[in-house]
């Protein structure tokens, strides 16, 4: 079974929440917000790993003790957080393309500012590269990063960071560089059956 979770709340009557693509309804960046006007509805972290999965459970026969989590860009970033916040919740992690260390690139400056405040001790605690530091998976984390990708060169994405980190603390990681590919749904539909399968071998186990 798929689940496909939305990027933010919808509708909560904000005034600026559909003033930008990069935040608000166009990113909640699966952080639980402490700000205002944010704190009351966008708690995406908490819906992500908490609220969701009681959700389905009520509601589909699945196998609670059976779940893995991936996710595109800022959805690779809430993979990676998710399962690094919750070891024994998720058997396997993967990515594409996650903002893998956003404590260091503008769009976290961005974001963590809004939903988080100016306390950067909150921001480590949604950062992949600096959970990696804490906690690690016994399984091994999948990422693609397209070469061409404009975000990477852009600096917004830094796996290069998250791959030190993992390194340091001997994290299984699969860091797969894509040539050619940038940031777009094709990149994500050439290499989702790799996901897939990682994802099996280990919900199989």
């Amino acid at each position: 079974m798929l689940v496909a979770p939305d990027t933010s709340p919808r509708n909560t009557g904000i005034p600026q929440e559909d003033d930008s693509w990069d935040l608000g309804s166009g990113a909640g960046f699966y952080v639980d917000a402490i700000v205002e006007p944010w704190q009351k509805n966008y708690q995406m972290y908490t819906y992500v790993s908490q609220e969701l999965p009681v959700l389905i459970a009520k509601n589909l026969p699945i196998k609670t003790d059976r779940q893995s989590i991936f996710g595109h860009s800022m959805g690779g970033h809430g993979a990676l957080i998710c399962a690094l916040k919750n070891p024994q919740q998720y058997l396997s992690v993967s990515a594409f393309a996650p903002i893998a260390a956003p404590m260091n690139c503008p769009w976290g400056d961005k974001l963590f500012t809004a939903y988080l405040g100016q306390d950067k001790s909150k921001w480590a605690e949604y950062d992949a590269s600096k959970l990696i530091e804490k906690i690690q998976l016994d399984s091994t984390i999948l990422i693609d990063q397209g070469t061409e990708d404009s975000f990477y060169q852009q600096k917004q994405l830094l796996p290069e960071i998250f791959q030190t980190a993992a390194e340091k603390v001997k994290q299984k990681l699969n860091l797969r560089w894509q040539i050619g590919y940038d940031h777009s749904y094709f990149m994500v539909s050439t290499f989702i059956k790799d996901h897939m399968d990682h994802h099996a071998a280990y919900l199989n186990k």
